[in-house]
């Protein structure tokens, strides 16, 4: 009886603590997330520059780049790359998921875009600089092709 009882204490450890290591990884994920989403935020403002990848000015994807770089997080340099390499596709928006975006449906990206909640996204926009939009923004909007978790 002794011995069921010693296997069975055994086998609910190992469960708890694997379960344990998931939400670990699980909180992990979220923690870059939102570290990405706040490095973004607290450049607003910050004028565009085409190639940027400063606080002295972004480009879309500099902005992206540079704000998942500070939460640990390494990107390649242009949106395309950043869809056709990173991360796996989603089609549910969680907060941190990139946006991408495309002239046409049949073109590779040109614009990605952090989204940050509630309908909105966070992006360096060549007219205001780094933004935060509505994901149905007239212009946006029909130009979207996808979504990627990193």
């Amino acid at each position: 009886m002794l011995k069921k009882f010693i296997v069975a204490l055994t086998i609910l450890a190992s469960l708890s603590s694997l379960f344990t290591t998931m939400g670990d990884k699980a909180e992990a994920a979220y923690n870059y997330q939102a570290k990405a989403i706040s490095v973004a935020k607290a450049h607003l403002g910050v004028p565009y520059r085409w190639g940027g990848i400063t606080p002295q000015g972004f480009d879309c994807s500099g902005l992206v780049k540079y704000s998942y770089g500070k939460a640990g997080k390494a990107l390649p340099r242009t949106a395309a790359q950043m869809f056709y390499t990173k991360g796996y596709r989603v089609y549910s928006l969680h907060a941190g998921d990139l946006m991408f975006f495309a002239p046409n449906k049949a073109s590779k990206p040109t614009h990605v875009a952090i989204y940050i909640g509630a309908g909105k996204m966070i992006m360096a926009s060549s007219s205001k600089g780094v933004m935060i939009t509505y994901t149905n923004n007239k212009y946006w909007k029909p130009r979207y092709i996808g979504a990627k978790r990193i």
